[in-house]
């Protein structure tokens, strides 16, 4: 888990064979002739830390504060959700997971609306939700995605500011579509989204352009790309071909890790010429549990040191119809 600092010290054993070795000194005009005793010194060296390099980070899929998830936190207490899955994530260095929605001032439209009217499907998230992320160590967000303007560009503009009062990072924002540029235990990370469901002019092709050149500048710039994405169809369990070809371009610009989200459920992952690509991980807080596929999603524990990617562990978890996510034995 997360990496433990201990100082190092050097101790150096001294050993002094001047017993009956004479020494001369001119004091005073003087001429004298002493003896040293024999004797061992410790002398303690603090030494600089030598400690490779290392980050442990935990990806999740797709959160969702709005609809009944919401109301539990009403009811129970915000923390109550990550009650089940707070120690998984407290031993990471960081968790990046998908913002599913936008955080605004405005009242909710979804809870209690009917299932599959327009209301059922346009979210907007508490303003405390942004230090509830923190506080669960989720400390960078994606933002691309097709829920991050279900209050336009303003609802934009209020969870941009939000995260920033609370000290989370984000990347994929349809303003600008930033990258989130993070150093973490001595590993120069970057995070870089792909929304396949953008609303710029220039479609999914465009964006697909923007991240691609995105994931080159980074690399040059000696930061490790790591390309978190929306996109696929929903509750598909296999990624779509247009995703795959995507995915080995990305790899073939210089991302070290693809990560999707979207689908709500988990689909294959593969290693393309050593990369690791996980085309969807499925939900990570959401209310949805109709089968299996969507009650069960997949986080990541990922290790990276300096030259990339060291190790992945899959992490399976399971939503409750409590709305908490908690993991699978």
């Amino acid at each position: 888990m997360a990496r433990k600092q201990e100082a190092a010290y050097s101790v150096r054993m001294v050993k002094t064979f001047l017993q009956g070795v004479a020494v001369a000194g001119l004091l005073g005009g003087a001429f004298f002739m002493f003896n040293i005793p024999s004797r061992t010194v410790d002398v303690v060296v603090p030494l600089q830390e030598t400690l490779a390099a290392r980050a442990e980070i935990i990806f999740g899929g797709d959160m969702m504060f709005d609809r009944s998830v919401r109301t539990a936190m009403e009811e129970n207490g915000a923390d109550f959700i990550f009650s089940c899955i707070d120690p998984v994530l407290q031993g990471a260095d960081l968790v990046v997971a998908n913002l599913e929605g936008p955080i605004t001032a405005t009242s909710s439209r979804s809870v209690g609306s009917a299932l599959g009217t327009p209301d059922n499907f346009t979210f907007t998230f508490p303003t405390s939700i942004a230090r509830l992320l923190l506080h669960h160590r989720i400390g960078v967000v994606n933002l691309g995605n097709n829920h991050i303007e279900n209050f336009g560009f303003d609802g934009v503009r209020s969870t941009i500011a939000a995260l920033k009062n609370a000290g989370v990072a984000y990347f994929g924002d349809p303003l600008r579509h930033a990258v989130a540029e993070r150093e973490v235990g001595g590993v120069k990370l970057t995070f870089v989204n792909y929304n396949e469901f953008t609303s710029t002019p220039l479609g999914a092709s465009g964006a697909a352009s923007t991240t691609l050149s995105q994931i080159a500048s980074e690399r040059a710039a000696g930061f490790i790309p790591v390309v978190y994405t929306h996109w696929g169809v929903e509750y598909a369990t296999t990624s779509s071909a247009y995703s795959r070809e995507l995915a080995h371009r990305f790899i073939d610009a210089g991302a070290e890790l693809v990560i999707g989200s979207h689908p709500h459920v988990v689909e294959e992952h593969e290693l393309y010429t050593g990369k690791y690509i996980y085309y969807s991980l499925g939900n990570f807080i959401f209310d949805q549990y109709w089968d299996d596929d969507v009650r069960h999603g997949l986080l990541l524990d990922v290790v990276f040191g300096r030259a990339g990617v060291e190790s992945v562990k899959e992490i399976p978890v399971e939503l409750g119809r409590d709305r908490r996510t908690c993991p699978v034995e």
